[in-house]
């Protein structure tokens, strides 16, 4: 893999909410996907319909879509713990961990941003060394993949997104059986008091397993949307 530090930054933006902002440097975008050639002419195509229907909806119409599509169900979410660990309490060490990771590489999150976010996770990769930066998605993979699933299944034009991070990872995008996932009012609920914690998304034998990032003392610059 090339290094590919403008697509993964500009795969992070697309992934954001659709504010005023993004819509209007959408097509600054689309032209840094292609400054280094790292992803197909039909990724780009896809991506380019989504940026064509975002310009196309009203904003409104466009943010309660993105509300609806990514922070209303675990299935299509882009806070990659929320697969890992649900709601356990193995949630809160591996965002330690994984903050301490980005401090190491000189970066420091911005106020309200979560370390897990998919958007934040490319901006750090877009820091590392080209051999580095695959592994490190290539670790990721089996969370992107079960995203890209989700999305794909539906039919929203985000799915390429999640397939362009597959495509630089190496992993053929390809959707993947998804469990069924409980009714929204269901996964909110909260359990009868003393009734036990809940143990959604930990990690068990054969099993999805946390995600493991190699801490590298890699001098980077700063990531737009964090502070250095």
């Amino acid at each position: 893999m090339k290094r590919a530090t403008h697509t993964l930054r500009a795969l992070a933006r697309l992934l954001g909410y659709p504010d005023a902002t993004l819509r209007e440097h959408l097509s600054e975008l689309s032209a840094a996907l292609r400054v280094e050639r790292a992803l197909g002419a039909s990724r780009l195509a896809e991506i380019d319909a989504l940026c064509e229907r975002l310009l196309a909806a009203s904003p409104l119409d466009g943010e309660a879509a993105y509300v609806e599509l990514f922070d209303r169900g675990r299935g299509t979410s882009l806070h990659l713990f929320e697969h890992v660990h649900g709601d356990s309490r193995d949630r809160g060490p591996a965002m330690v961990d994984l903050i301490k990771t980005y401090e190491q590489a000189g970066l420091l999150l911005a106020d309200g941003e979560l370390p897990d976010h998919l958007s934040v996770v490319l901006e750090y990769a877009s820091t590392q060394p080209a051999a580095q930066a695959r592994e490190f998605l290539r670790e990721i993979a089996h969370i992107v993949q079960a995203v890209f699933s989700a999305l794909r299944a539906r039919e929203s034009a985000y799915a390429s997104v999640l397939a362009a991070v597959l495509d630089l990872a190496g992993v053929a995008a390809a959707p993947v059986a998804l469990p069924p996932e409980p009714a929204l009012d269901e996964s909110w609920s909260e359990p009868p008091a003393f009734d036990g914690c809940s143990t959604e998304g930990q990690a068990s034998p054969g099993g999805p397993q946390p995600v493991h990032i190699v801490r590298r003392p890699v001098a980077a610059p700063s990531v737009t949307g964090a502070r250095s």
